[in-house]
């Protein structure tokens, strides 16, 4: 291939992937403001500033597009929560740490309405599983890991109690989002939280 070539490839794979993110970004705006029942694809592609086709050939559907604005804002929050972990030593204060940086975002518009109140419904709650596990489950390890390894939990299954732990969140989670009152929710989810890590430790 000639270098002229390869540079209108990368040219071409670098428009894509601008264009791409581009209506991740638009959409991610407007379902977090609206919910994904009341936006349209027309209004997402103007916000965009790309076209219908443009859509189409990123995404298959409305769906599809949901599904990648739904794992942008789950990567996005598991980056955050670990990186508030990251500062923290202590191996129970970085669980402690990260169950508190979670229900912090339960608050924040993108994370309610897009992970907690659209996701389950619009994916189904088996992929809405899936991935929720893909970008929460290693971190989920990674923090129970650690405090058993230094002996601040018991030892035990850590796959099942990643597992079970991680549902616990998402459970809380669901009670925050749709809660009257989502600080008075907070705050007894937390203590919840806390009281079922104590039961852990060695």
């Amino acid at each position: 291939m000639s270098p002229t070539g390869t540079g209108a490839g990368r040219s071409r794979e670098q428009t894509a992937k601008v264009t791409r993110q581009a209506l991740i970004e638009a959409a991610l705006a407007l379902f977090a403001e609206r919910g994904y029942a009341d936006v349209g694809t027309e209004e997402v592609v103007a916000r965009a500033r790309v076209t219908r086709g443009a859509l189409y050939h990123h995404f298959a559907d409305k769906r599809d597009l949901f599904r990648a604005v739904h794992e942008r804002v789950e990567e996005e929050l598991v980056e955050r929560i670990a990186e508030r972990m990251q500062g923290v030593s202590d191996p129970w204060e970085v669980m402690v740490t990260g169950t508190r940086a979670f229900l912090d975002a339960c608050a924040e518009p993108a994370v309610k309405q897009i992970a907690l109140m659209d996701a389950p419904a619009v994916l189904g709650w088996r992929e809405w599983r899936q991935i929720d596990e893909r970008y929460g489950l290693g971190l989920m390890k990674a923090a129970l890991g650690g405090a058993m390894g230094a002996g601040v939990l018991r030892p035990g299954p850590l796959d099942q109690l990643s597992h079970l732990l991680l549902g616990a969140l998402a459970e809380a989670a669901f009670l925050i989002a749709n809660a009257e009152d989502p600080a008075a929710a907070r705050e007894g989810t937390e203590a919840a939280l806390l009281a079922l890590l104590e039961g852990l430790r060695s």
